[in-house]
């Protein structure tokens, strides 16, 4: 990341650790890389995003709002596939649909063998609007970046105050066959702990770098990806 700006989340838990990137194939400012997140081992989106920066201590990508994606196909009436049970959900998946990426943009960091994100949100004009801390199993196959969401986040305002979000439905997938154990779930909300730690001391991610990051002009937004491999973890 930026010189004098290092206080890296690489000596966090590896109970759910992630692929070492220094091992990836590549490392060209702006190649196209696909952020596939699963639920519960159901794809749920899948969405290219372009590398800022990679390191041994990790990578930096960009996901523009808008962004052609592919996303699940849910039945009718429901939001979100974290709202319907595993054993609801059919065993080869549910079939994928065209989209874009509804959310704001992000620069997302992704620490070496860390059990977690931390993005930068972008609003309107490209105004910082805090971090978000998404606590996750992160592998990394070739171009494309598998999430295993761990449900529960933490949000992080621009002055540093942070808060946990979804306890409740974190505590609820816990000890299912689909998610998590009780040990794993100690695992994860000590990662989300160790995180927040940083928040507090200002340290990075946390410390005002890259809260001004704005993408090079040159950068088109990326177009819809192949359709994903593979529907399940």
């Amino acid at each position: 990341m930026k010189a004098g700006k290092r206080d890296l989340a690489s000596n966090g838990t590896r109970t759910h650790a992630s692929t070492d990137t220094s091992t990836l194939a590549g490392n060209r400012p702006g190649q196209i890389l696909y952020w596939n997140f699963f639920i519960g081992g159901h794809l749920s989106a899948s969405v290219p995003v372009r590398l800022v920066e990679r390191t041994p201590a990790g990578q930096l990508v960009w996901m523009e709002t808008g962004t052609p994606m592919w996303r699940t196909a849910l039945p009718r009436g429901t939001t979100h596939l974290r709202d319907i049970a595993p054993h609801e959900r059919p065993a080869e998946g549910y079939p994928l649909v065209t989209g874009r990426w509804p959310m704001g943009s992000a620069l997302f960091y992704q620490p070496t063998g860390a059990a977690h994100s931390v993005l930068w949100l972008f609003g309107r004009r490209q105004k910082f609007r805090g971090w978000y801390v998404n606590l996750e199993r992160r592998v990394h196959h070739g171009d494309h970046i598998d999430i295993a969401d761990h449900e529960l986040d933490i949000n992080v305002a621009p002055d540093r105050t942070w808060q946990w979000k979804d306890e409740e439905s974190f505590a609820e997938k816990t000890g299912h066959p689909a998610y998590w154990s009780a040990e794993e779930a100690v695992a994860i909300r000590t990662e989300g702990v160790r995180v927040a730690r940083l928040a507090e001391a200002g340290t990075f991610p946390f410390d005002g770098s890259w809260c001004d990051f704005r993408p090079p002009s040159t950068w088109r937004t990326p177009p819809r990806p192949p359709v994903p491999r593979r529907p399940l973890l």
